[in-house]
């Protein structure tokens, strides 16, 4: 697979601007039909099985998001690359809670299930709060029984949903779509998140070869591209959700995908290198207070909501995922200087 993707990249660096423009035209738009099934499905599935859809979105729809920053920071990880491996991770979490669901929420307000996202979104804060409470105690290196000590954590988190989904049932109403068969719509979830992420990871690169032909320096394109491309799933997901009227899948999506960061990209990440991950100092100063700031920002907003997560507010979440590209910009420059 790797292989196929290699060669289509290196023949489309051939072509005209306009060619490549117009293969990135047609990735993103079966990049858009996908999330529109992935989207479906997922409500079919909730529906079908009367379980809120922010549980579908924190578990089943955030796992299969999240693939792409697992492959990525254990690869990284691999290769003795620890500063790729976790700040994908972290990234992502910065990603998804600022960028993603503020333009989710700028779009239209999103619904809150108060009761269900408060239970979520605590665990959200506290698998953050976790890594970066390791990170200070451990110094320089996670060992690698943190990693499996994260693994055994999501096991735990993916059990306690799966009982928290079934004390839900028989509170939502039947629908349409009750006498569709389980597996035929399961299929068709699986289908269309593998779709979302294949096409994701074969469009970053192309807007990657974009960019060098658009003379766009490296630095910037490695800042940006890199880190938001493997948060393109969760982004598609989420302004398709929105689109539908979807809203809370979008935020169950969000809070599953960080908690998944933690517990599975790092986890991963940790588990399958025998001396660990190490951890770059400028993580203390800029990755983890930034991610610990959109989250605890995150958690005020949805105490101060009532039952939907404003548009202003959406504007603050991107507004502080901006602060934060900011500030690596300057960061960079700095060290560049």
């Amino acid at each position: 697979m790797e292989a196929q993707l290699h060669h289509f990249l290196e023949a489309i660096t051939q072509f005209h601007s306009l060619g490549i423009v117009g293969v990135i035209g047609v990735l993103l738009l079966a990049l858009g039909k996908a999330a529109d099934v992935l989207v479906d499905e997922a409500v079919i599935l909730a529906d079908r099985a009367e379980i809120p859809k922010v549980i579908i979105g924190a578990t089943i729809v955030s796992l299969g998001t999240t693939t792409p920053e697992a492959a990525i920071s254990v690869l990284a990880a691999i290769k003795g690359d620890p500063g790729l491996a976790l700040g994908n991770a972290v990234g992502s979490i910065i990603c998804d809670t600022g960028l993603i669901l503020g333009i989710a929420a700028m779009m239209a307000p999103l619904p809150l299930d108060k009761s269900v996202v408060n239970r979520q979104g605590w665990i959200q804060l506290g698998a953050g709060v976790l890594l970066v409470a390791c990170c200070f105690v451990f110094g320089d290196r996670l060992p690698r029984t943190i990693g499996f000590f994260f693994l055994a954590l999501l096991a735990l988190y993916i059990w306690m949903s799966i009982g928290w989904a079934k004390k839900q049932r028989g509170k939502k109403k039947k629908t349409a779509h009750e006498n569709e068969g389980y597996a035929l719509v399961v299929a068709k979830l699986i289908a269309a998140v593998v779709a979302v992420v294949a096409v994701s990871h074969v469009l970053i690169p192309a807007v990657e070869i974009a960019a060098k032909h658009a003379g766009i320096p490296e630095h910037i394109i490695a800042a940006t591209l890199v880190a938001f491309g493997t948060s393109l799933p969760e982004l598609v997901t989420a302004v398709s959700a929105v689109r539908k009227g979807q809203g809370e899948l979008a935020i169950g999506n969000v809070i599953g995908a960080d908690i998944l960061n933690v517990l599975f990209v790092v986890g991963a990440a940790c588990a399958v290198t025998s001396e660990g991950l190490g951890i770059p100092p400028n993580f203390f100063k800029l990755h983890f207070p930034f991610m610990l700031g959109v989250l605890v920002f995150f958690r005020v907003g949805i105490f101060l909501s009532k039952d939907k997560l404003s548009r202003p507010f959406g504007v603050l979440l991107f507004g502080s995922y901006l602060s934060y590209l900011a500030t690596q910009y300057m960061v960079l420059g700095s060290l560049k200087g």
